[in-house]
């Protein structure tokens, strides 16, 4: 039966899920302010971020702890070409892979929550605070992504 996290997890993914599908197809290709990503990149960003840590979590659950790459963000996001996808593809992608990633935390036994996981040249943290601050930096894309003032 899945955990705490797991269920909280769950929750959040469906209310940002919501928050994006209430996102204007309109303001996809308009950047979030001058100079910055499109909605289409951002949206982009947040599938690279997904496919990155469903490796660590995946990692962390299985060997115990997880040592691995940061990501440069600005070359995933250029080599995948988001922009240039419609928008409906990019939030079915998303919803994919966060149903992905919900079975993966629905796994996750309770005790390799404590799993020490090490990004880049991080500090350690625990894969709990990885999941914890997955779903943090997917509010605050969102946060970009329905802002009006463009």
């Amino acid at each position: 039966m899945p955990g705490e996290v797991a269920g909280q997890f769950r929750v959040e993914v469906t209310r940002l899920r919501q928050a994006l599908l209430a996102v204007s197809p309109e303001l996809a290709d308009v950047p979030w302010r001058a100079g910055g990503w499109t909605r289409k990149q951002i949206v982009g960003h947040l599938l690279d971020s997904a496919a990155n840590n469903r490796q660590r979590f995946v990692r962390a659950a299985i060997d115990g702890s997880y040592t691995g790459p940061k990501y440069a963000q600005d070359a995933w996001v250029a080599a995948h070409g988001y922009e240039t996808h419609p928008w409906e593809t990019l939030l079915r992608w998303w919803q994919v892979e966060h149903e992905i990633l919900a079975a993966v935390v629905d796994r996750i036994p309770e005790d390799r929550l404590d799993a020490s996981c090490t990004v880049g040249d991080y500090a350690p943290v625990t894969l709990r605070f990885l999941i914890e601050d997955y779903l943090a930096h997917q509010r605050h894309h969102l946060n970009q992504i329905a802002a009006r003032d463009s």
